[in-house]
Order: structure tokens, then sequence, then C-alpha cells
């Protein structure tokens, strides 16, 4: 039920669309669909002359603290019963807004995640009984909403299609768990002392591997399917007496640690020590395509080689930087705070930019298509454009007047809070 989305060129060519004024939106129109109000969605050309083209909008009403989390073509929506911890998950399709179901979670707490694993829905939250608390999944048929099981811990994708759960926090005990998405069955556990660290190998869809670290320095390479223990050494003590700081980028185990503080770097495969550097107060490593990105928390980073250590590139303009369609992306360091950034492009081996493209807030999006940005119009409501990295251009998609923030993106819709407090769900492919 969506109209046409008119193409409205380059933010570099032609007045910002911020400039221009934000017409009245028509009256709405189209059928009930269950409670759920069809809207008209306002697309506004950037010369002010191109005629209005409406297009449906889906809205859910929601109370203030509702949630709202979009997974393939289903909506859902987690409402708080009264005063109680209670919550219920409403499920509405897309694109025809028709509710699917709706059941009462079987745990009271917050959630705040929804997705699908194979042919199983995984309800993520946090359990806040009185008897116990902690992070809590549950299963769930996504057709029927019907409860399969549910188990302590949050959940991340195996490659095979299982979901690896941890239970546990920084200063207790826990229970690592690989289980079978349909029924919970546990194919693998292992217990895990207080004060041990936990590091997976995040890949775009799933972890393959994990690495834990106990306290007494004993380091272990897990395969995350099987469970299997693919390696284990013993690191140093950490430089200082200082907690370590531990992270898997690609196929090298990094450690920070001190005072001094010093930057090491080991093989995944064989944990051999491949170089050492000292840190210049930076906390958190990154890959930068080829190469590696130090960050820290105050400003600017700096780029080595994975392979060497050897320096390459620094910039003191540049706050995060990931790597995104061959590209880096970086938010400029004057521009640091909640909301909106202003983002560059950046040519990895160099540093040199290559693309300015202006003040967005990303909305996650998914794995291989176009960044999503958003950011406040002068008039009220929120500007939508698809961000290309690759080709260093904006394309601006939309002007949504009554939204008002908190959006998100998945499968080619853009789910945003309404100034209403309601959710509105509006379709970004053509």
């Amino acid at each position: 039920m969506t109209g046409p989305v008119i193409d409205l060129g380059e933010l570099r060519q032609g007045p910002d669309l911020d400039t221009a004024r934000l017409p009245r939106p028509p009256a709405a129109r189209g059928r009930p669909l269950r409670g759920v109000l069809v809207l008209v969605l306002v697309l506004v050309g950037l010369a002010g002359s191109v005629p209005l083209t409406p297009r449906e909008m889906v809205t859910l009403p929601a109370a203030n603290n509702a949630d709202a989390i979009l997974s393939d073509d289903m909506i859902f929506l987690v409402e708080q019963l009264g005063a109680t911890g209670q919550r219920t998950l409403t499920a509405t399709r897309l694109p025809d807004g028709e509710q699917a179901w709706r059941t009462s979670l079987p745990v009271e707490g917050r959630y705040w995640g929804v997705a699908r694993q194979g042919g199983t829905l995984l309800a993520v939250g946090y359990e806040s009984g009185t008897d116990h608390s902690g992070t809590i999944t549950i299963a769930l048929d996504p057709e029927t909403g019907a409860y399969l099981w549910q188990q302590p811990g949050r959940p991340v994708a195996l490659p095979d299609g299982g979901i690896l759960l941890w239970s546990g926090a920084d200063e207790a005990a826990g229970v690592l768990r690989a289980v079978d998405a349909c029924c919970g069955t546990v194919r693998w556990q292992a217990s895990v002392e207080a004060g041990a660290d936990l590091t997976p190998r995040d890949g775009e869809r799933w972890v393959d591997r994990l690495v834990l670290l106990r306290g007494n320095g004993q380091v272990e390479v897990r395969d995350a399917t099987t469970g299997t223990v693919l390696r284990g050494a013993h690191l140093p003590a950490p430089r200082g007496g200082t907690p370590r700081v531990l992270q898997v980028v690609d196929d090298l185990l990094v450690t920070i640690d001190g005072p001094p503080s010093v930057i090491s770097a080991y093989g995944l495969d064989h944990l051999d020590r491949r170089w050492q550097i000292p840190a210049v107060g930076e906390t958190y490593v990154s890959a930068c395509g080829v190469l590696l990105c130090l960050q820290s928390q105050s400003a600017g980073m700096r780029t080595i080689d994975a392979a060497t250590g050897e320096p390459r590139w620094a910039d003191d303009r540049w706050g995060w930087v990931w790597p995104y369609a061959d590209r880096l992306l970086a938010t400029a360091v004057s521009s640091a705070g909640p909301g909106s950034e202003d983002l560059v492009v950046l040519d990895p081996p160099t540093g040199r930019v290559l693309a300015r493209l202006g003040r967005w807030e990303i909305v996650r999006s998914d794995v291989d298509k176009p960044l999503i940005g958003v950011r406040p119009h002068p008039d009220g409501g929120l500007v939508v454009a698809e961000l290309d990295v690759r080709g260093g251009t904006v394309r601006v998609l939309d002007v949504l007047p009554d939204a008002s923030g908190d959006c998100r993106s998945a499968t080619g819709w853009l789910l945003c809070r309404r100034q209403d407090a309601a959710f509105g769900v509006w379709r970004l492919t053509r």
C-alpha cells in the first residue's frame, strides 16, 4: 500500500531540503485495519514545485512506555499491562497492517528485542521478578505466538541455525550454553567463574568463535557451535595490575593493559603473539578494512597495519570510525553528542576524505543495504535519506511530518515514534 517514491536527487545538488517549507499534510484516507490507522505521508520536492505525492502510512497507537520492534515483515509491539511488570506482545503483519496475534509474555520484565532464528521467534528482555533477575530469552511460534520455551541469557545466532545463550555478569558466575532454536534442547554448556572475560567473534550474521579469559590468565578459544576448545594458552599477567581489555578483531585477539598502557595482538588460531605497541590513550580497537583503528574515549584516532602493528595514518578530527561498503564511515569530533552527527566517508588505506554526507542520525539497517539517516526538519518532523557510503552520496526519500524520532529500519521498512506517542511505519523500497 505504498505509493511511488520521488527521486529527490543528491543533497550536494540544488537547495537543501531543510530550507524548504513543510506543507500541511493532506487529510488521512483509507479503511480501518483492526485499529490500525492508515494516514498520508507527504513527499516534498527540493525546489518546492514538485506535486505532492501521498503514500499510505501504517500507524500503531501506543503508550509512551511501549516498545516497537521491526523484524522481517512484522511489527512487534511490547506493552505493559497496567502497573504490573507483565507485558503483552502483539504481532502486526506488513504491508496490510492486520494483527496476526497477541500473547502475554510469561516473565515479568522489560523487553527490548525481538528476532527470528530459523522458524523460531525470540523475545529478549530483563527479568525483574522478586525471586529472579537477569536477561531472559523466550521462544515463540512466529505464526501464532504460541509459547515454545524459555531460558536465561542473551541470545546470539550460530552458523548452523542454533542459538548461543550467555547468562551472567562481570561480577558473578554464569553459564554459557548452545541450544536448538526449535525446542531449546541444550547441545553443550560450560560454567564460567566470576570475573572471567567472555568475548565472541561477531560476524555480520552470527558468532563462530568464543574467547574465554579466566582469572588466572588462562585463555581458551572455543568453537561456538560445538563448544570444542580449539586452543588454550596462558597470557602474561596484566601490566600494572589493572584489568585487561580483551577484544577479538577478525583473526586477532587484542589486549590492552597497563600502565604503561600497551596493546598486544595474538593470532586467534594459535594464540601466538604477533606484535606489541604502546597505547596512546586508546581503549578500543576495531577493524578498518586492511587496517586496525585505535580509538580513545576523548577524541581522535589512529590506524595501524593489522599484520605488523606498524603505524599508518592518524587524524584528530574523527571520533568513531567503522568499515562499511569497502569504505570507512566516520563521525566528526566537533559534532559529537546525542542525536545526529556530521558523517564523512574515508579511504581506508590513506584516511583521505572521499565524501561528506552531512549531519544525520544513522538508523540501523539491513546487512548489505544502504544506511538510512534521519534528522529533524525545521518545521517539525523528520527528514529521511538513503546514505550511499560507497558512492558518497545522499538521496532524500521523505519528510515525515508527524515523526519525532526513535527510528529503526529493517527489510525495507522504517519505524519511528510519532509526536502523539504512536508508532508509524513507512516502506523504504520503491
